[in-house]
């Protein structure tokens, strides 16, 4: 016999389930127009890092553009991938892509919300030999190793030479996929903090999302979280069951639970039971169900002030069997 980890709640997350599988669209990339499917991966997928690309053609002409199919991937080497996609349209290819190829170096410039007016600007699909550093209004300055120039307003700036283009497809939509090694950074000091590391609260960047949206990584939009990259936390799965199902407490809740590495012993909650939730137990101990929702409400309150141990101990106190 095959016993369920969860405890007797399967018909509970059967429920779940149904209710889950009910409100979701099912869509075959298929069967979808490009501009259909587009929208669907640069709704969701997001916020997206803004690379601001300064090239140059074969004849020394400059080039500056923006795009969010970018990042960084990897260290050693340092390498930045970002991609002047075909149009969907009527698939034509972007002067960026041709620089490259004609000449493989580029400035990846970072945007800052003081700044994204501008590159919006940048972004217009103006002709071949336009330069859009005067059209924007931005400033080009010389990079020290490779021939495009640097964006000045922008405060942190990657000199990089392409090692590779990768064409995805031939139609319309299709990435190119332009591989780029760091060879020089340059950072402005004002967005550093005391230990020489870039101030995320100082960097103010800009992310873009689906349709005309951006977002703003600044104030109360940014939280720390720390990353659990050596430490192995007990997980979810050790909760008790009343826990693992609770109206009270959301998903987030519990991944911040299952982070805790070390569950409390028996002994640790029975104390913690006879010195913090005494008068609690005897004032409901005739309501099963309400103690357990005042548990876990207790519990969430202790989450969001950080004090993790506690709500575990709160949580394993109450008994459901």
């Amino acid at each position: 016999m095959v016993m369920d980890p969860w405890e007797g709640g399967a018909r509970l997350r059967h429920l779940h389930l149904l209710t889950f599988a009910l409100r979701m669209k099912h869509l075959d990339p298929k069967e979808l127009t490009i501009p259909e499917l587009h929208s669907y991966l640069v709704g969701a997928v997001g916020p997206r890092p803004v690379a601001f690309a300064s090239t140059i053609d074969a004849e020394g002409r400059p080039n500056l553009s923006p795009f969010s199919f970018f990042n960084v991937f990897g260290a050693n080497p340092p390498l930045l991938i970002f991609s002047p996609a075909r149009r969907g349209r009527d698939n034509t290819t972007k002067h960026s892509y041709h620089n490259v190829k004609a000449v493989p170096e580029v400035v990846i410039n970072v945007v800052t919300y003081a700044m994204v007016q501008q590159t919006s600007l940048a972004s217009t699909e103006y002709p071949e030999g336009v330069n859009e550093f005067v059209k924007a209004g931005l400033t080009p300055i010389p990079s020290d190793v490779v021939r495009p120039f640097r964006v000045k307003e922008s405060p942190v700036q990657f000199e990089c030479r392409v090692q590779q283009v990768i064409e995805t497809g031939t139609g319309g939509g299709a990435g190119n996929l332009v591989l780029c090694e760091v060879v020089r950074i340059h950072v402005d000091e004002a967005v550093l903090d005391a230990r020489g590391k870039i101030d995320q609260r100082k960097i103010d960047l800009v992310g873009r999302m689906g349709g005309h949206y951006y977002c703003r990584a600044h104030g109360d939009a940014l939280f720390e979280l720390a990353q659990p990259t050596t430490n192995l936390g007990a997980g979810v799965d050790a909760l008790p069951a009343h826990a693992r199902l609770s109206t009270v407490l959301t998903g987030n809740e519990l991944g911040q639970l299952g982070a805790l590495e070390q569950v409390p012993d028996e002994t640790r909650v029975n104390e913690y039971k006879l010195t913090e939730l005494s008068e609690l137990f005897i004032a409901h101990q005739d309501e099963p169900q309400h103690l357990k929702e005042l548990l876990h409400r207790r519990a969430q309150d202790l989450l969001r002030e950080g004090r993790v141990e506690e709500a575990w101990l709160t949580l394993l106190t109450f008994n459901d069997r």
